[in-house]
């Protein structure tokens, strides 16, 4: 049976990086009109606390001046940076009472890491679950992901002294699914190769954020190494960086410039697909992922992946390449790490194919319509 096209609110508290990339790429492939609300990425903590009342102002102000039946969404996407009930209270007069809205968690503010010295505040969490019991939907990136909020949450409520409705959980859970997501995968050209002492030394590619939760530490020690050890290699650092650079990355650069054809980020998508095809190594050393963008796409351009066999990885990767693919610890790295760059090869066309199979928008979007499809305002 066919389904009209419905119209959509995607609500998005901190649209940057990734979150802006999942927002606008949904909103491309999907079947239903989408229109993205959003607000800058910065001051995270205030975009949770304050961001409702700067979404709801943003939709009633554009409400008016939307042909009917985009004037009123049939449906509402929201991200875990959105305090859902304050905005559905800002909203209410707007809002069809049974208007259906799922909720999307990116990441959480109970099992996320914070860096040493810093102080978890539960604050943040409490929007999270409240958000989910005012959704009809919740959908999280990963089963990882899925799984260590529902395990964690209940300490979180006993941290409370009464009115903690424990037995809200089982039924938020009920109503929470895995829904990845998901990446552009286009074939671009790779860019000329740079002149450099040893252009045919295989390439390593960190094309994560340049923060604590993914140990650049625990990388770049491994790169000393493979370079005490005479292993041949050259290195190519990207990814975003949200503050001042991590003095780990400043002694990197130091150590390792000779060897690297790439520093810092890359400023458009298309230099960046194209020296996503010049790497063959694909390298996570990461103490936290819910889901992992970044490597997904290194896989889909062909660098072969070397990830912890932990956190999210192993949802990314076949069971029969879990193997070749996924580390246990330091050594393991190092040994499988080594191997490869002394026979180096890439990706191979199974595993590219598996990506782009699974994660990539054109596979991932129709799901997502058919969440939406099938989603009902719970009473």
């Amino acid at each position: 049976m066919n389904i009209a096209a419905r119209h959509i609110w995607l609500l998005s508290a901190y649209h940057t990086g990734s979150h802006a990339a999942w927002g606008e790429g949904y909103a491309r492939h999907s079947r239903h009109v989408v229109r993205l609300i959003t607000l800058d990425g910065r001051f995270w903590k205030w975009r949770m606390q304050g961001g409702a009342r700067a979404l709801a102002a943003q939709a009633a102000a554009r409400a008016p001046h939307s042909p009917p039946p985009d004037a009123v969404p049939d449906a509402i996407v929201a991200t875990d940076m959105v305090n859902l009930p304050a905005w559905l209270g800002f909203m209410r007069r707007r809002l069809a009472a049974a208007t259906p809205v799922l909720l999307y968690m990116h990441e959480n503010q109970l099992t996320y890491p914070w860096a040493a010295g810093e102080r978890r505040d539960l604050t943040y969490a409490v929007i999270n679950w409240q958000s989910m019991i005012a959704a009809d939907a919740v959908a999280f990136n990963s089963a990882f992901h899925l799984e260590s909020w529902f395990d964690e949450l209940p300490r979180l409520l006993k941290h409370f002294p009464d009115y903690t409705y424990l037995g809200d959980i089982a039924a938020v859970r009920a109503r929470a699914f895995v829904l990845p997501a998901a990446i552009d995968a286009p074939h671009v050209a790779p860019l000329p190769a740079l002149p450099d002492n040893d252009p045919d030394a295989p390439l390593i590619l960190w094309n994560q954020r340049w923060e604590y939760d993914k140990r650049p530490d625990r990388f770049f020690a491994l790169l000393d190494r493979l370079d005490k050890a005479g292993v041949p290699f050259r290195l190519a650092v990207a990814g975003e960086n949200f503050r001042n650079v991590p003095q780990e990355f400043v002694d990197a650069r130091a150590r390792f410039g000779k060897r690297m054809i790439q520093w810092g980020y890359v400023p458009t998508r298309t230099a960046y697909y194209a020296l996503l095809q010049q790497a063959d190594l694909v390298i996570s050393t990461a103490d936290h992922e819910f889901f992992g963008l970044s490597v997904l796409e290194a896989i889909a351009a062909g660098a072969f992946p070397l990830l912890p066999t932990r956190l999210s990885y192993p949802e990314l990767v076949p069971a029969g390449l879990h193997a070749a693919c996924l580390y246990a610890d330091d050594d393991d790295l190092f040994a499988k790490a080594q191997a490869r760059l002394l026979a180096p090869r890439r990706a191979p066309p199974s595993l590219q194919a598996h990506v782009r199979a699974h994660f990539t928008w054109a596979a991932v979007a129709p799901r997502y319509d058919a969440a939406l499809e099938a989603l009902r305002a719970v009473d």
